[in-house]
C-alpha cells in the first residue's frame, strides 16, 4: 500500500498594509488558539537592522540574502498578556524594530527578489502543529497560497498614521501626523507597485477594512470565519 502523506497544520494569514492591526490581532489569535505565530514583516526588519548594523548597502541584494539565510531569530509569545519578543542571536531587538528608520530600510530591503527567496524556505519552517498564524503583506498569495483561511485587512490612511503616531507617542516619541500619513502613502506605492510579490488580497481572502472597527471586533470576526470552517 502507498504511504499516506499526513495533511500539514493548519494555516490562517492576516495580510495587510502597515498600520492596519495585523500584529495585533494575530498576537491575540495565537495566544487565543494556542497556535504558533509568524511576524513575517519582523523579517525584514531583522534584515534591515543587520545591514544598518553590518553597514551593507540597502542596494546589496546577494548580501542582504545571506544575511537573510544565515540570520538566528526567534518569537517569544507572552501567554499572559504584553507582546510578542522578537530576538536576534538571543538578544531582543524589539526597540530597535520598531523604529520608523527600520521599517522604511525593511520596505526597502523587501523589493530584492533574492532576499524574499531566502525567507521563503526560512517561514515555512514556521508551519507545525497545531497550526499557524502568518502575519504579512504576501502570506495568502505567496508564502501560504493554501491556507485554509486567508484575511486581508485594510484602513484609511490617515487612521493607520494615527494609530502609528500613538505607539510613538507611548514610547516618548513625536511625529508629525503629516509625515507619517505622507510615509505611509509612499510605502503603499512601493508595496503596491514592485514586481515581486506586490501588496495585494488574495483572491480568495476575506478584507475587512477595520478604519471604524476595534481590536477586538476584528479579532471577534476572524475567530468566528475560523470556527465556521471548523479551524478552531
Amino acid at each position: 500500500m502507498g504511504r499516506v502523506e499526513a495533511e500539514p497544520p493548519p494555516v490562517i494569514t492576516l495580510d495587510g498594509p502597515s498600520g492596519v492591526g495585523k500584529g495585533t490581532v494575530a498576537l491575540h489569535l495565537a495566544r487565543q488558539s494556542g497556535w504558533h505565530l509568524l511576524d513575517s514583516g519582523a523579517l525584514y526588519r531583522l534584515v534591515a537592522l543587520i545591514a544598518q548594523r553590518r553597514e551593507i548597502p540597502l542596494s546589496a541584494e546577494a548580501r542582504l540574502a545571506e544575511a537573510a539565510a544565515t540570520m538566528d531569530v526567534r518569537f517569544d509569545i507572552d501567554p499572559l498578556g504584553g507582546c510578542t519578543q522578537v530576538r536576534l542571536d538571543g538578544q531582543v531587538v524589539d526597540a530597535a524594530l520598531r523604529s520608523e528608520e527600520c521599517g522604511n530600510r525593511a520596505s526597502q530591503v523587501a523589493v530584492h527578489p533574492q532576499v524574499r527567496a531566502a525567507l521563503l524556505d526560512f517561514q515555512h519552517g514556521f508551519q507545525r502543529a497545531p497550526g499557524l498564524i502568518a502575519d504579512g503583506r504576501d502570506m495568502g498569495t505567496v508564502v501560504f497560497p493554501a491556507a485554509a483561511l486567508k484575511i486581508y485587512l485594510t484602513a484609511s490612511a490617515a487612521v493607520r498614521a494615527q494609530r502609528r503616531r500613538t505607539q510613538l507617542k507611548e514610547q516618548g516619541l513625536d511625529v508629525s501626523l503629516t509625515r507619517l500619513i505622507e510615509e505611509i502613502e509612499a510605502r503603499d506605492q512601493r508595496d503596491a507597485s514592485r514586481s515581486v510579490a506586490p501588496l495585494r488580497p488574495a483572491d480568495d481572502a476575506l478584507v475587512i477594512d477595520t478604519t471604524d472597527l476595534g481590536i477586538d471586533e476584528v479579532v471577534a470576526r476572524v475567530w468566528q470565519e475560523a470556527k465556521n470552517r471548523r479551524l478552531l
